[in-house]
């Protein structure tokens, strides 16, 4: 079991800081796939379901992430006419860790900032109707568990993976709806946080989303 840290941990090793530098620069710098590129604003509310991990939870040490719990967000993407978009996705899941309503754990969640590519079936095939998409990124996850009596602490900042899909369409020329599956898990591993061998997170995101473009 790794030691337990009350403060919070340092940042990411260099490796992850060259795979997020690496995914910073796809989002400036991949070329526009259209002749042009809307900026699409999309609120998402939704679940986190599937959890899988090995930070302990004192309340719960066999299934810590399991529980379907809410789940907010917001993402920012350019996405034009053709094939290729990019994304910038922020997320945020209180009460993470915690199932039913045990009095150790004083408060957890899971945070995320991913920087993604977008694929979508371009509109001259989809027309006016629904745009299906897979959607693939890196960037921040962080894991976050403070218990009552401070002995179990995990604040830990991790390299993570999202690879995901779904559907767009637009019902006005400002408005529409996102409907996405996601996938999230760890790249990297933290040795201070408390966990059963090598840190390990993982979890499933459905949300439904309004989208705003501008």
């Amino acid at each position: 079991m790794g030691k337990a840290s009350r403060a919070p941990t340092a940042l990411l090793d260099p490796a992850s800081h060259r795979c997020i530098l690496a995914a910073a620069l796809v989002l400036l710098f991949f070329p526009a796939a259209g002749s042009s590129q809307n900026l699409l604003l999309v609120p998402f509310f939704g679940v986190k379901f599937g959890g899988n991990t090995n930070i302990v939870d004192p309340a719960s040490p066999l299934e810590p992430a399991g529980a379907t719990k809410p789940t907010f967000g917001v993402s920012a993407a350019l996405l034009g006419d053709g094939l290729l978009g990019v994304e910038v996705d922020y997320e945020h899941t209180a009460h993470f860790f915690e199932r039913g309503t045990g009095r150790l754990i004083a408060q957890s969640n899971v945070t995320t900032l991913t920087g993604n590519v977008i694929f979508a079936v371009p509109v001259q095939i989809t027309q006016e109707s629904l745009r299906p998409y897979v959607v693939a990124g890196v960037g921040l996850l962080h894991a976050h568990i403070q218990t009552q009596a401070n002995v179990f602490n995990t604040n830990s900042n991790l390299l993570g993976l999202d690879v995901g899909g779904g559907v767009i369409g637009l019902v006005s020329p400002r408005a529409g709806a996102r409907f996405e599956l996601r996938h999230f898990k760890n790249l990297s591993k933290d040795d201070n946080a408390v966990t059963f061998g090598s840190t390990r997170l993982s979890y499933w995101r459905l949300t439904a989303g309004l989208v705003l473009r501008y």
